[in-house]
């Protein structure tokens, strides 16, 4: 079987789980139940994979999971610190799902051991990583059924599904597998989750897109940050472009939706990035950023929420913000997205380079907008904009563009790329294949000119165009009507017109006939 075929596998069998337990749940609240137990079984394993390799280089036969728990208690305080947490061999998934169907309370079971795995972290360096992470694994919910036996019914069946699943041995590295049925089921519910999916979750392709921008040149970063992380998809890419260890220093994000920044962490460590290896933050970055003494950021990714309404002026000690006052004016209160741009402008390295998911609007729109353009292009920090196919979102069909920002470049001009056509119909949405990404990427490494598709211009001339920098501006669309002869046309119509003409007169002879 290919790697192709596992996946596929992997990804059916997912969806018929999904569909068989969503029940009266709806979908996008029921990812919490798929999702929270599948981290659960993870970290499980995960614990029991790291112990038993250190164990059985002296007894081949040791198993954490069959231990008893006083048994287990050595050695606890070491595997806190390395891993993070700690599960009891009673708490681990595998022994919970065996004795699932007949423990009659079972929501109390589960709700103790995700309180006490949380619990097992505090008062370590862990503890903000662990702390309310399964906040959004209601066990009590009535969403799982009125009684408390539907509720374990339900319980037990999500159990036993995520238990079936085939997600390989982690001594055989297939720990890939967890991550991807992660992205799937986050595809899957995002899609049908229309506005909300969106809101949070960027398509693999268009994140892969943005990591390989920030990337050109670069064998390894410091760090990698994106502002409004949502899952933290974006972030991920980079431990696939790169690899984890290539990104240095680590992982860094700030998400204002809980149920989100649970599920970042989550996602974390379903990609196996331990917890000293990345920092997600709860709160709004605009008002509230949380890695202010953090030394600048190599990469920067983002696909922030589009045109939100934030305090801007309504809030007087915002425009001397270092992050804001360099511009000389703030963000509108109804257009956020610039302000976004700012903030990650403002942490970015000199050497770095940031890639952000735009609204198309904030390349035109005037006012306080087109006085924050002027302020990038006057001050070369604009590299490139590229304008992406329509329909590539969930939640909105609106072609969306990628504004990339560095603070050391080597030319005074801008570099504008049309890739509107660059994708392939996928169901009801539009998708970047690999063939689109590396054509896009070779325009972006290459920055020369070629018809209909790139130009590079002058940031003298942008100003002259009052700093509009939509790519429609500077890039001629190729004419793709078919082009007609006007004689030739003329010719047909006149050679159309004497056929009509001999129709009518038989026409006529007919039936004057039948008259007759």
């Amino acid at each position: 079987m290919t790697k192709e075929q596992e996946r596929a596998e992997l990804h059916r069998i997912i969806w018929k789980i999904a569909e068989d337990l969503r029940g009266s749940v709806d979908g996008w609240d029921f990812k919490s139940y798929v999702l929270g137990m599948l981290f659960y079984r993870f970290i499980s394993e995960n614990l029991t994979s790291f112990i038993n390799s250190l164990e059985q280089k002296n007894n081949k036969d040791f198993n954490y999971a069959k231990l008893l728990d006083k048994q287990a208690e050595y050695g606890k305080e070491e595997i806190i610190n390395y891993k993070g947490f700690y599960i009891l061999p009673s708490e681990l998934f595998e022994n919970v799902v065996k004795k699932a169907e007949k423990d009659n309370k079972l929501n109390e079971t589960l709700s103790k051991i995700f309180k006490n795995i949380e619990n097992s972290a505090i008062g370590t360096q862990s503890e903000s990583d662990f702390k309310g992470l399964f906040d959004d694994i209601d066990v009590n919910s009535n969403k799982l059924g009125d009684t408390v036996e539907k509720r374990n019914q339900r319980l037990v069946k999500i159990l036993n599904s995520i238990n079936e699943l085939n997600l390989g041995n982690f001594t055989d590295n297939t720990i890939d597998a967890f991550g991807d049925a992660y992205e799937f089921l986050m595809t899957m519910y995002a899609s049908k989750a229309g506005k909300s999916g969106g809101e949070f979750f960027t398509p693999q392709e268009v994140s892969e897109l943005l990591a390989k921008i920030t990337v050109v040149g670069k064998t390894s970063v410091n760090k990698v940050y994106d502002p409004a992380c949502g899952s933290g998809s974006l972030l991920l890419k980079f431990a696939k472009v790169l690899g984890k260890d290539k990104v240095k220093q680590g992982f860094y994000g700030q998400e204002t939706n809980i149920t989100t920044y649970n599920l970042c962490r989550i996602n974390m460590f379903l990609h196996d990035i331990n917890y000293e290896k990345f920092d997600i933050a709860l709160g709004d970055t605009l008002l509230d950023p949380k890695h202010w003494d953090d030394e600048p950021f190599d990469a920067i990714v983002s696909n922030p929420p589009y045109s939100i309404k934030w305090a801007g002026n309504d809030n007087p000690l915002l425009i001397n913000d270092p992050r804001f006052s360099p511009a000389g004016i703030l963000a509108p209160k109804s257009f956020a997205d610039l302000a976004f741009t700012m903030h990650m402008l403002s942490w970015l390295s000199p050497s770095g380079t940031a890639a952000i998911v735009e609204f198309p609007g904030v390349l035109y729109r005037g006012g306080a907008e087109q006085k924050i353009r002027q302020y990038l292009i006057d001050n070369n920090y604009i590299d490139t904009v590229i304008q992406l196919p329509a329909n590539l979102f969930f939640g909105t069909s609106i072609a969306t563009c990628i504004l990339v920002l560095k603070k050391s470049k080597t030319d005074n001009n801008v570099l504008f790329i049309d890739a509107n056509n660059e994708f392939i119909h996928s169901g009801n949405k539009n998708k970047l294949t690999d063939k689109n990404i590396e054509t896009i990427l070779n325009a972006y490494k290459e920055r020369k000119n070629k018809k209909y598709f790139t130009q590079l211009i002058k940031n003298s001339n942008i100003a002259e165009n009052e700093y509009n920098i939509a790519v429609s501006s500077y890039i001629e669309k190729k004419d793709t009507k078919e082009k007609i002869d006007i004689k030739v046309l003329n010719a047909k119509i006149k050679d159309i017109v004497k056929k009509q003409d001999v129709l009518r007169k038989e026409i006529d002879k007919i039936i004057e006939e039948l008259e007759k």
